[in-house]
């Protein structure tokens, strides 16, 4: 079972959903968030924060690395809030923060046709899920990266 981890950003403007896969790491592993309409005075430090097209995680580096070490997972030199993040330790729930939201109008449109053309409804799906993904994709944003 996964832990829920809710994470507002520090302007106060967002709160965004976090998986924690395993439940390996702590939701205090978060320490910060920044969105893109946070106010910038928080220099970018590479060794506690990774960043994804404008959004900003903090993480706990100290409790991560202690984790991973306790656990024997891997060297903890290799620990960084990229690998954290990559390897989805604790990386966004969706694959950018308010994606659920921005697509529900166009999903609920292609679902409409599930119950009258079963096999429009199974082309538009895909194409779509390949369309969307390919544009998360163009805009950079990390776990479309890795799809």
């Amino acid at each position: 079972m996964c832990i829920a981890v809710f994470k507002k950003c520090e302007c106060g403007a967002n709160t965004v959903q976090f998986h924690l896969r395993d439940n390996l790491l702590q939701p205090e592993v978060l320490t910060r968030l920044f969105c893109p309409s946070c106010p910038g005075d928080t220099a970018f430090d590479n060794n506690v924060m990774l960043s994804d097209n404008g959004w900003v995680i903090e993480y706990d580096m100290i409790l991560a690395k202690g984790v991973v070490s306790r656990m024997n997972l891997v060297d903890p030199e290799q620990i960084s809030p990229t690998y954290i993040f990559d390897q989805g330790y604790c990386a966004w729930l969706e694959t950018y923060p308010g994606e659920q939201k921005d697509i529900k109008e166009e999903k609920e449109k292609i679902l409409k046709l599930r119950d009258t053309d079963q096999h429009q409804y199974l082309k538009e799906i895909i194409a779509w899920n390949v369309n969307r993904l390919e544009s998360l994709k163009d805009a950079g944003w990390r776990k479309a990266q890795a799809a």
